[in-house]
């Protein structure tokens, strides 16, 4: 399971052009040279539970916005957006999700998926 979630997520920091900080800021800063040998094996890696929940967040907010904005460009995009919501004070879901604690990214998440009518 973590194999395919990190996988995934290094797909998506790709498509949201994360930086390798941003990256590690997401998966509960783990040391850059950890951050690389994930990315070359992800078979090898064995991240943290800590870890495993944020990427589980990424995952599903990916998935959210791939439901709520079909097209992948506006999809991707939306991440590095100023947002008017209360949640995010103007500043991007990005912004609120980089800072590095678990619960950024279940905010992020559960505000998606109130979008969409589903739980929140």
């Amino acid at each position: 399971m973590a194999a395919a979630g990190l996988r995934t997520f290094f797909n998506i920091a790709s498509r949201w052009g994360l930086s390798t900080d941003e990256q590690m800021v997401l998966l509960g800063s783990p040391g850059r040279s950890t951050l690389f040998k994930w990315k070359a094996n992800p078979a090898a890696a064995d991240p943290r539970r800590d870890t495993l929940e944020r990427l589980s967040y990424v995952l599903g907010i990916y998935k959210a916005l791939q439901i709520l904005l079909p097209e992948p460009a506006a999809a991707d995009a939306w991440v590095r957006k100023p947002n008017g919501a209360p949640l995010f004070g103007g500043k991007s879901a990005l912004d609120r999700m980089l800072g590095g604690n678990v619960g950024d990214l279940m905010v992020v998440r559960q505000y998606l998926d109130a979008q969409r009518g589903g739980w929140a």
